[in-house]
């Protein structure tokens, strides 16, 4: 009798899943409509049937939210690292223009055309100095981003989310943006209505 109760939870589990699949997936394919044509035609039923399987039990949601913060981190303290350069350069200039003014006054009259022409040297020199700099930063903020989005395809890959690997094919990446798009709304569905309700 055990073993007959056992199989009948199993059983209404197996179906509570289903009902569940069934839901995300309409709920994907709700969604997708509001996408790009251009989009909509990549999006195979297959495929969105798959993200709802990957979506049942949760985890995934985690997944992502745990992705999204850990960008807004990294974007935060690449832009505040930005944020610092400029204002060290900010510095940097004003300190110059200082010390040329002071230079100046102090400058004889004679001497001044001579005096002018090597601060413009020196102001051009630190200029290039700075955009330098800049470009390197810049550099930098791209690299570390893109490190960003290849180690959050290798995570959704690995959490087996369909239509995530790591690539840097910018149709494909415009894909994955679009399917991280649908699991978010499907996430702010779950929140608003309840986990049971799409």
């Amino acid at each position: 009798m055990e073993r007959y109760a056992g199989a009948l939870e199993e059983a209404g589990d197996g179906a509570r899943q289903q009902e569940r699949h069934y839901q995300l997936l309409s709920a994907l394919q709700s969604l997708v409509k509001e996408l790009p044509s251009s989009f909509q035609q990549r999006l195979s039923y297959t495929t969105l049937s798959d993200l709802a399987l990957a979506l049942l039990d949760g985890t995934v949601f985690e997944i992502v939210q745990g992705l999204l913060e850990i960008q807004h981190l990294t974007e935060k303290s690449l832009y505040n690292q930005r944020l610092r350069l400029q204002n060290e350069h900010r510095v940097l200039r004003q300190a110059l223009r200082q010390r040329h003014q002071d230079a100046q006054q102090v400058c004889r009259p004679h001497s001044l055309p001579v005096l002018q022409a090597a601060q413009q040297r020196e102001l051009e020199a630190m200029e290039h100095r700075i955009r330098e700099e800049q470009r390197a930063m810049d550099c930098k903020i791209v690299l570390e981003l893109d490190r960003k989005v290849a180690d959050q395809q290798s995570t959704l890959e690995k959490a087996g989310v369909a239509g995530f690997y790591v690539t840097t094919n910018p149709q494909e990446l415009m894909l994955q943006m679009n399917l991280l798009e649908l699991i978010r709304k499907l996430q702010q569905r779950g929140c608003q209505t309840g986990k049971a309700a799409l």
